[in-house]
């Protein structure tokens, strides 16, 4: 997670998060990703039942009932574990989380341990009864996934109407005063409509959004030939942080964030030097303190039948089972050969990849996003092939 305007618009400073200790417990949620304990920010998949038919959705969910699925007593089971874990986040995600009978009172017990919830949704269940429900949870956030204008979501969604059911849903959580945030998942078929979505975001005042790139998981899998191109992705990056400038300059501090490539920070860092040399050398210690990409240490994922995995586009690795191990047991277990590649990869990775492996940004990114290479070479320990950067920016010639 690359935050945009933490970075380019000079929103955080280095000092901002030392002076916390840069322990996760005691971290604002918007200084997170510079925690140096990285306890795991915990995505539960609480239902694979969704309401909608999204082209690129993970979880390759539909509308039927699903069996397996943790019960409400080993979700309260796994929320305790969690807390006692020390995981200062837990993300209640799908599916669709709000076809999940539960999830108020599980969102509640997990406020009630003291750690932070947040939902991420399609937004086209929230009417004002079910906005004002989250309001009494405390939720610190509702990200509400939208992936173009209207005509663009609703063909990506797989129904009319989602795209004004979900801005709806916005407007409701923004009337009851809970944060919102919108989430974009780029590629060739909606990167035409970011100006737009820019727009949509000072008209509604949606005071944050995600950009993420595109994982190559699920039903994502077959959109691999519209992933951007190497070159469309760094003019989609550069139209990011200037329509993010322009709003901070008309007075409107929108939080912006890259998600799933890591690259997007040492390209900011190299825009500052010709634009700010002295705000570079700032980025440049966040960028050290964010550690690059985090599947498998600081973001894990609990599949709705109890299975974990490093992130939510892990699914078809499982490292274990809540229903059978505690997920603090499973986390630190170095037994497994994945899990102890994940929390010190670098060896791996130097010894199958190419460009990673001679890349002056590794510690900066932490070789980027493994189940992209997985995808595309067979090989967890390649390349990520989003990638972007030149052979002279990341530091080698041949």
């Amino acid at each position: 997670m690359i935050g945009i305007s933490k970075l380019y618009c000079g929103i955080v400073e280095p000092s901002d998060a030392l002076r916390y200790g840069r322990d996760s417990g005691k971290l604002p949620s918007h200084l997170l990703q510079f925690s140096k304990d990285k306890k795991p920010v915990v995505v539960w998949n609480m239902t694979r039942r969704c309401n909608l038919r999204c082209i690129h959705c993970y979880a390759q969910s539909r509308d039927i009932e699903y069996k397996g699925e943790l019960t409400t007593q080993q979700g309260m089971e796994l929320i305790d574990d969690l807390a006692r874990f020390g995981a200062p986040v837990i993300l209640f995600s799908g599916g669709e989380p709000l076809m999940h009978p539960d999830l108020p009172l599980l969102a509640q017990y997990a406020r009630s341990k003291g750690m932070r919830a947040v939902i991420s949704t399609n937004g086209t269940l929230i009417d004002k009864k079910i906005a004002k429900i989250l309001k009494e949870i405390g939720l610190s956030y509702v990200g509400v996934s939208l992936d173009g204008m209207r005509e663009t979501n609703d063909r990506f969604r797989g129904m009319d109407g989602a795209f004004d059911a979900a801005l709806q849903g916005m407007r409701n959580c923004i009337e009851e005063g809970i944060k919102v945030g919108l989430r974009f998942t780029i590629n060739r078929k909606n990167v035409r409509d970011v100006p737009a979505i820019f727009d949509l975001l000072e008209e509604e005042k949606i005071p944050r959004v995600c950009f993420y790139h595109l994982v190559y998981a699920g039903r994502g899998s077959g959109l691999v030939k519209e992933d951007l191109s190497h070159e469309e992705s760094r003019k989609t990056l550069d139209l990011i942080m200037e329509r993010t400038k322009a709003l901070h300059d008309r007075g409107f501090p929108i939080e912006v964030l890259t998600v799933d490539n890591h690259c997007d920070g040492p390209y900011i860092y190299f825009r500052l030097l010709k634009e700010n040399p002295a705000r570079a050398g700032e980025v440049f210690e966040l960028l050290q303190m964010n550690q690059g990409n985090s599947s498998g240490i600081g973001i894990g994922c609990v599949s709705w039948d109890g299975s974990v995995h490093a992130d939510q586009f892990w699914r078809h690795y499982s490292f274990g089972n809540v229903k059978e191990r505690k997920f603090s047991e499973i986390w630190t277990d170095l037994s497994n050969e994945l899990m102890a590649g994940l929390k010190n990869r670098k060896p791996l990775i130097k010894a199958n990849a190419d460009r990673c492996a001679r890349c002056k940004w590794f510690d900066i990114c932490n070789g980027n996003f493994r189940v992209r290479a997985e995808a595309i070479y067979g090989n967890v320990w390649a390349d990520d092939p989003a990638c972007y950067l030149t052979k002279e920016e990341i530091g080698y010639d041949g």
